[in-house]
C-alpha cells in the first residue's frame, strides 16, 4: 500500500514547495521522486536498523544540520518552515535550534519541504522538469551519496512517470 501520488502532489508537496517560494515543476519531479524511491510513498520509519525518519527517509543529523548550518541562517526559510510546524516541535528548536526529528514522520509538508531545503542548499542548479534521467542522478549525487545502497536505476524504476503524462519506456 503506498499514498497516492497525484493527492501528495496536490495537497502537500506544492503547497510545501510554494510556501517556501521554492517551486517549480523539477523541484516537484524531484521531491516526488525522492519519495518513490526513499519509502516508495509507504514506509516512515528506515527498514532494518537505520536512522532515517518519513517518506523522505531523511536522518536526523542531516535534519539537525540543516539547521544549524543553513536554515537558521535562511530567515525567510527559518520562518516558512517553523509556520509549517507545531507548538511540541517549536520547543525543540528554541532549547536546541532544530525542530524535533519526529516531525519528519507525522508532518508531511514539513518533511517534504526539508527535502526540498536538503536539495535547495547544494550549489548545483537543477536539472530541468522531465528529465528523470537527470533527476535520479541528482538524487543519488546530493540525496542517496555514492554511499547510499539506492540506485539510479531504482530511482527510474520507482519514479511515477503516469502522472506527469510521461512514458516510462522512453527512460527505463
Amino acid at each position: 500500500m503506498s499514498l497516492n501520488y497525484s493527492q501528495l502532489r496536490e495537497c502537500v508537496v506544492v503547497p510545501a514547495l510554494s510556501q517556501l517560494g521554492l517551486y517549480s515543476e523539477a523541484a516537484e519531479q524531484l521531491v516526488i521522486g525522492t519519495i518513490a524511491q526513499e519509502s516508495n510513498g509507504t514506509y516512515i520509519k528506515q527498514i532494518g536498523a537505520g536512522p532515517a525518519l518519513g517518506l523522505i527517509q531523511m536522518e536526523p543529523l542531516t535534519h539537525k544540520d540543516l539547521w544549524l548550518n543553513f536554515i537558521n541562517y535562511k530567515p525567510c526559510f527559518r520562518d516558512a518552515l517553523l509556520q509549517m510546524t507545531s507548538d511540541s516541535v517549536d520547543v525543540n528548536y528554541d532549547q536546541h535550534g532544530w525542530p524535533d526529528h519526529q516531525a519528519l514522520v507525522w508532518n508531511l509538508r514539513y518533511a517534504f519541504a526539508m527535502c526540498r531545503m536538503h536539495y535547495y542548499r547544494k550549489p548545483e542548479a537543477l536539472p530541468k522538469a522531465n528529465d528523470i534521467k537527470a533527476l535520479a542522478q541528482y538524487w543519488k549525487i546530493h540525496y542517496n551519496t555514492v554511499k547510499g545502497a539506492g540506485t539510479t536505476a531504482e530511482f527510474l524504476h520507482n519514479f511515477p512517470y503516469d502522472m506527469y503524462g510521461l512514458n516510462r519506456g522512453d527512460y527505463l
